[in-house]
């Protein structure tokens, strides 16, 4: 029997925004997978202007649809910058188009965003952690959730409690904790450990983020942290019904037992066969949101993850590395098992 409090709380789980990979085709198929209580878009770069609705409903379709994914999973959308007067603005606007919640982004840690005044680089200043919640909350209707995502800090996680308690004290709701620092990038290991200060210092809900790839890295993330949330990013991407399976998993009282190695490569197999109308679905919608030429490289870059779980992934990534249109990545996909479907029926025609 676990000791750990959060073993005793159901949790949620949350499906993390990540730039160039979870857009609104993405979010859709794995929210319809299930087991996801929440999600986050990519982030809207606010830098001097305040934005027209369009941007915000390219990023996030689902504010058409009442928020939430067609599944019925609220999202919400996520804002990038360092300038606490625009961002107020655009929160401000954003607001105004009924988001499920809007979250603030201090945890990207690619260059090009941190030399342009965004994302984890702002945590070498806790106080100005502070303004820009501060400015942001009040900019907004109180009925919309704030929260914000961070990492550990910059080069050393130092001042990751300070900076954790200076949003919160700027008034968001939520804060999610990408357990390294920007330096350690994506690197093994994730420090679920040095969560554990930050949920217990802070009154309001802290979620543990960061290399959970399976059940079990779940279970120990949550007992290491203390946190009963969770978002998954990268190994919702590479494991569809890993969300499905951690749900599965909260429901049961009892611990499970590891599956033997012909029991797990059956399951494996069977989620694959599961997997193809998904595949189907995401290569439709795809097709509606960006040009043809580069609609094939979206699919082979879900391939690529996919792989990390599924041999039949790799081996149908293989067959496609070559091809370069539409019609002959149709094909290929059919003669893989994919039902594919006509752009027409994707769910996402209607508003391309």
């Amino acid at each position: 029997m676990s000791a750990d409090p959060s073993a005793r709380r159901p949790g949620r789980v949350l499906l993390a925004p990540m730039d160039g990979v979870a857009d609104v085709v993405l979010r859709a198929v794995l929210t319809r997978l299930g087991g996801f209580d929440l999600a986050v878009t990519e982030f809207v770069r606010v830098t001097s202007s305040l934005l027209p609705p369009r941007t915000f409903l390219r990023t996030a379709p689902e504010l058409e649809h009442a928020s939430c994914t067609p599944s019925g999973t609220p999202v919400r959308v996520q804002l990038l910058g360092g300038d606490a007067s625009c961002l107020a603005e655009n929160a401000a606007r954003l607001a105004e188009l009924g988001p499920a919640g809007i979250d603030l982004n201090f945890g990207c840690p690619a260059p090009t965003v941190n030399r342009h005044d965004g994302g984890a680089v702002l945590l070498n200043d806790p106080e100005r952690l502070f303004r820009i919640a501060d400015t942001v909350r009040r900019a907004m209707p109180a009925a919309v959730p704030l929260s914000a995502k961070m990492r550990l800090g910059v080069e050393a996680p130092t001042r990751a409690l300070e900076c954790a308690q200076a949003l919160a004290a700027g008034g968001i709701d939520a804060l999610v904790v990408h357990a390294r620092t920007r330096d350690e990038g994506y690197r093994p290991p994730a420090h679920w450990a040095l969560l554990a200060p930050i949920g217990a210092a802070l009154s309001i809900p802290v979620v543990a983020n960061g290399e959970v790839w399976s059940v079990e890295d779940y279970h120990r993330c949550r007992a290491a942290s203390g946190l009963a949330d969770v978002m998954i990013g990268r190994g919702a991407v590479s494991d569809p019904f890993l969300a499905r399976r951690i749900g599965e998993a909260r429901l049961s009282s009892d611990a499970s037992e590891p599956l033997s190695p012909p029991v797990a490569e059956r399951l494996r197999a069977a989620e694959w066969q599961r997997l193809l109308p998904s595949l189907a679905e995401f290569w439709a919608g795809v097709q509606t949101r960006v040009q043809a030429r580069a609609a094939p490289g979206r699919l082979k870059q879900w391939l690529k993850a996919l792989s990390v779980r599924y041999d039949e992934a790799g081996a149908l990534l293989a067959v496609l590395r070559p091809v370069t249109s539409v019609a002959a990545t149709a094909d290929v996909l059919r003669a893989h098992g994919v039902p594919v479907r006509p752009v027409a029926d994707s769910p996402f025609a209607a508003a391309s």
